[in-house]
C-alpha cells in the first residue's frame, strides 16, 4: 500500500478538524470578538505612526499523476507566517516592512527549495510618498509586490508559498476615476537559505491605465509592458538579448438584466537576439447572475487562447510569454496549463449559498493553439512536446470543485479538488495518466 495517500488523507482529516473547530468556537464568541485580532489590542499600545498586523496560512495538498506518469505523487505540508510593520511619520510619508517565513514538510524534494520553502526572508520593503491607493499622487521606491488587473500578466502569485515581489520604483496618478501607474522593477528571484535578491539586467517596465468613468458600469485598463533580459536562448541555440513589448487592453462591466462581462487582449512583438516575437493572446468571459434564488448561482462561460510557435528553426517566436502571472486557478485548478500556446473552454457555476459561504464548480476542455509547440503548465514550464504535431492538439478535460467557508473578514477555510482527464496529446507525448490535485487551507490574519 502506497503510504503518500496515507499521509494525505490523514492531513486533510486534520485540517479538517480544525476548521470544524473553528466557527464552533467562535460562534461560542461575542460578535465584536470576531473580527478583532490580536494585533488590534498591539496597536492600542502603540504610538499613532506605528502598526503592527500578520497573517498565517497553512494548506496540505498533494497529486497523482505527476508528469501524467502512474505511480508519480506526493503529499505535503505547507506552513506561512508573515509579520507586517508600517511606519508612518506624516500623512504623506510611510515605511512599510514585511517579512515572510515560508515552510514545508513531507515533500518529495531534498533540499527543500522555491516556491515552497524559503526560510525567513525580507519579502516586502518600501517607502512610499503620498498614498498610491488613497490620493492623488505617490511614489513607492524598494521591495513590493506588482498586481495589475486581473494577474494574467503581473502579479504576486499569493497561491505559491514563496509568492512573488519585485524590486521596483512606482509612480501613482490617479484624479476623480482615472489612474497611471508607471513602474520600472526586477523580479526578486527567492533563495532558501540566503537573502532574498532579484538579477541585474531582468528588468520589467510598464505603465498600466485605469479609466472608471470612460464607460457606464464597467473599468477599462490599457497597458504597455516591455521585458528585458541577458543572455537568453536563440532558436539557432545561441545566446541574445531579450526586447519584447506586450501592448494590451483589459475591459470588464456589468450589464442589464443581471450579466456580466470581461476581456484581455494582449499582442507582444519584439526580438530575441536575430529572433523575432510575434505572439499575442485573448480572454473573454460572460456570466449571469440567477438572482433572487436559492445561492443566488453565477453561471459563467469563458475562452482562453494563446498563440504557440509553429516552427522551432523560423527564427520567429510565436509562443505567448505570460511573464510574471498570477495563474492558479485562472485556467484549470491543477495548473497544468498556463497562458501559452493554449486554447481553454470553461464553463461554470458559482453558488452563494449562505453569506459566509461560497462554493464554485468548473468544467474545462483543453487544446494546443499550435500542435508543434508543447504544452505549459501555470509557472510557464514545458510539460510535454511532440515537435512533429502527430500527438494532436487535444489536451484533455478537467472538472474542479472548490469550497470557502469565512467566518470572518479575519479567517478563511477552503478545499478544492481538481481531476485532469487526459486526451489525445497526453496519451502520446507523456504516459498518459490522469493527474489528481486536493488542497485544504486555512487563513488567520492577525
Amino acid at each position: 500500500m502506497s503510504i503518500r495517500p496515507i499521509k494525505l488523507s490523514a492531513l486533510l482529516l486534520l485540517l479538517v478538524l480544525m476548521g470544524s473547530k473553528g466557527p464552533n468556537l467562535l460562534a461560542q464568541q461575542p460578535a465584536q470578538m470576531v473580527d478583532s485580532p490580536p494585533s488590534d489590542e498591539l496597536n492600542k499600545k502603540l504610538p499613532a505612526w506605528l502598526r503592527f498586523s500578520g497573517e498565517y496560512r497553512t494548506r496540505v495538498e498533494g497529486f497523482t499523476g505527476g508528469g501524467f506518469t502512474p505511480g508519480s505523487h506526493d503529499a505535503y505540508f505547507l506552513n506561512r507566517i508573515r509579520l507586517n510593520l508600517k511606519i508612518q511619520p506624516a500623512e504623506w510619508l510611510k515605511f512599510v516592512v514585511q517579512g515572510q517565513d515560508a515552510r514545508v514538510w513531507g515533500k518529495n524534494q531534498h533540499p527543500a527549495a522555491p516556491p515552497f520553502q524559503d526560510i525567513v526572508n525580507l519579502r516586502i520593503g518600501y517607502i512610499e510618498m503620498g498614498d498610491a491607493e488613497k490620493g492623488s499622487v505617490a511614489i513607492r521606491l524598494g521591495r513590493q509586490e506588482l498586481n495589475f488587473g486581473d494577474q494574467r500578466l503581473v502579479g504576486s502569485a499569493d497561491w505559491l508559498n514563496t509568492a512573488r515581489s519585485f524590486d521596483a520604483i512606482r509612480a501613482t496618478l490617479h484624479v476623480s476615476g482615472y489612474r497611471v501607474d508607471a513602474f520600472a522593477s526586477s523580479v526578486v528571484n527567492p533563495r532558501d537559505g540566503e537573502f532574498d535578491q532579484s538579477n541585474p539586467g531582468n528588468n520589467l517596465y510598464g505603465v498600466y491605465g485605469t479609466m472608471e468613468k470612460l464607460v457606464p458600469a464597467a473599468t477599462v485598463e490599457p497597458y504597455f509592458f516591455w521585458r528585458r533580459a541577458p543572455n537568453q536562448l536563440t532558436e539557432a541555440k545561441t545566446h541574445g538579448n531579450l526586447n519584447f513589448g506586450t501592448l494590451g487592453l483589459r475591459w470588464v462591466g456589468k450589464l442589464p438584466a443581471h450579466f456580466d462581462y470581461g476581456m484581455e487582449m494582449a499582442r507582444q512583438a519584439g526580438w530575441l537576439g536575430t529572433n523575432t516575437i510575434r505572439a499575442w493572446a485573448g480572454h473573454w468571459l460572460l456570466g449571469y447572475t440567477v438572482a433572487g434564488t436559492w445561492a443566488n448561482p453565477r453561471i459563467i462561460a469563458e475562452y482562453n487562447h494563446a498563440s504557440g510557435d509553429d516552427d522551432p528553426r523560423d527564427g520567429t517566436r510565436g509562443t505567448f510569454d505570460q511573464l510574471y502571472p498570477t495563474n492558479h486557478d485562472k485556467y484549470v485548478l491543477t495548473d497544468q496549463l498556463g497562458w501559452k500556446n493554449m486554447n481553454h473552454l470553461r464553463a461554470g457555476v458559482e453558488l452563494r449559498p449562505r453569506p459566509k459561504w461560497v462554493g464554485v464548480v468548473n468544467y474545462s476542455s483543453l487544446w494546443l493553439a499550435n500542435p508543434h509547440d508543447g504544452l505549459y503548465n501555470a509557472a510557464g514550464v514545458l510539460a510535454a512536446i511532440v515537435p512533429d504535431g502527430s500527438a494532436g492538439r487535444y489536451v484533455g478535460q478537467e472538472v474542479d470543485v472548490e469550497a470557502v467557508y469565512s467566518p470572518s473578514r479575519r479567517i478563511r477555510v477552503g478545499s478544492g479538488y481538481g481531476y485532469l482527464f487526459p486526451g489525445t496529446f497526453l496519451k502520446k507525448a507523456t504516459p498518459g495518466a490522469a493527474y489528481r490535485y486536493p488542497y485544504l487551507y486555512l487563513n488567520y490574519l492577525f
